[in-house]
């Protein structure tokens, strides 16, 4: 068992400060989603799953329906704090994906949301492996914006600016966050995975406008910002919402999102 994590990537302190926003901003996940996983990794009664870079713990709260003892992970304490508030009956512990406190061959199945993008993909697969069971698996999710819709757009725009400005500034960010170039890493078959699948699901987040306010604001790059940029970031997706006709006085907003659910198996 490994004891103390290596240090995750800069970006990701701006998450200590943002839990409270992530929790209420960021969108659940599509119960058929959560029904697929659970079957392709064969989770129920009697198995142990992981969920790995669990945040608050939205994913691990989706989880409960399939009946499997659950277990997380995560590495800021101000995610922690509040998973500990919003999932009181899930354990869950300090550490990385490159250096998971859990015993060899712990778990059924190991899964991530929304995370993968921040792990280093060859060291987190041979730790996972380590972690897993032979034959467990492990599955990797992520939620994405339709950005077809205009507001959604432009709402990506403005985050798209802070990556930028922190690349420019020297605090990276990792070219990982997009999806497709993690993907090779599971070609590598010394790494004890088999090939990987791939299923897509609608998805649609539901709220109000300050809950789409505190999506922007629960981005790593926004959190991480003084305060006084962070209130400017605020009432400029206000201003969005306020003047885009799809938004524009509405109580509750509505915005399309694609689930990615990819899904693999230890050899």
């Amino acid at each position: 068992m490994r004891r103390r994590p290596p240090r995750t990537h800069p970006a990701v302190r701006g998450f200590d400060r943002a839990a409270d926003a992530y929790e209420r901003g960021r969108p659940d996940y599509p119960a058929a989603a959560v029904a697929h996983l659970g079957w392709v990794l064969h989770l129920g009664p009697g198995r142990t799953v992981v969920d790995l870079g669990a945040g608050t713990g939205k994913f691990t709260r989706s989880l409960a329906p399939l009946g499997a003892a659950r277990v997380a992970v995560e590495p800021t304490a101000g995610m922690r704090e509040v998973f500990e508030r919003a999932v009181p009956d899930v354990p869950v512990v300090d550490g990385t994906a490159e250096s998971i406190p859990l015993p060899d061959g712990f778990a059924d199945a190991l899964v991530c949301a929304q995370a993968f993008h921040w792990f280093r993909p060859r060291p987190a697969l041979r730790e996972i492996r380590r972690v897993l069971r032979r034959g467990g698996g492990l599955g990797i999710v992520w939620n994405t914006r339709d950005d077809s819709v205009a507001w959604s757009r432009t709402l990506s725009e403005i985050m798209e600016r802070y990556r930028r400005a922190a690349r420019h500034g020297r605090e990276r960010t990792s070219r990982r966050y997009r999806t497709g170039v993690l993907l090779p890493a599971f070609e590598d078959r010394g790494l004890g995975f088999g090939p990987l699948h791939h299923r897509s699901f609608r998805h649609v987040q539901e709220g109000t406008r300050e809950m789409f306010v505190e999506r922007v604001l629960s981005v790593s790059m926004v959190a991480i910002l003084p305060e006084e940029k962070r209130r400017a970031v605020a009432n400029e997706v206000r201003a969005v919402l306020d003047h885009d006709p799809n938004t524009r006085g509405r109580r509750r907003i509505r915005l399309p999102y694609r689930t990615d659910v990819y899904w693999t198996t230890a050899r």
